[in-house]
Order: C-alpha cells, then structure tokens, then sequence
C-alpha cells in the first residue's frame, strides 16, 4: 500500500455565499476560502486548495494498491 498525493477539480461542488463586501466559498458545507470582490478580484483558499485557470482544486492523500489496508501485517500475524 502506498499514500498517492491528488489534485481533484472540485469547481464544481464550490459554492459562495456573500457577506460583508466579500465572498465566502465553500465546499460541501466546509468553509474553504474567501474571495474579495474589489477592482482586482482576490482569492485566499486554504492551505490544501488552489486556483488554476478559472478552476479550484483540492488537494487529497488516498491509498493505493490493490490490497490496500489501514496497517499491513507480515506472514497474517497481529498488527
């Protein structure tokens, strides 16, 4: 098993919602960033988020492998 970094386009799925001269972004009800709606548009995301080419993504660790556990054990032993 192994841990695989992943930018998944989640545009899509973002919403905002405006308050106080501002838009708040979220995703699946998470805020994730915010966005300032002055001459030069401003976007401030969270750390595991970004903006590229008018798209946001999300990036994500996940496991891989076909026999991918949460530990794995030698010979069937305990873990």
């Amino acid at each position: 098993m192994t841990l695989k970094q992943q930018r998944i386009d989640v545009t899509d799925r973002v919403i905002g919602k405006m308050k106080n001269g501002e838009m708040e972004l979220f995703l699946d009800n998470t805020p994730i960033g915010k966005m300032k709606l002055t001459d030069h548009m401003q976007v401030e995301l969270e750390h595991h988020f970004e903006v590229e080419q008018q798209k946001i993504y999300q990036h994500v660790t996940s496991t891989e492998g076909s026999d991918a556990k949460y530990t794995d054990c030698d010979d069937g032993g305990w873990c």
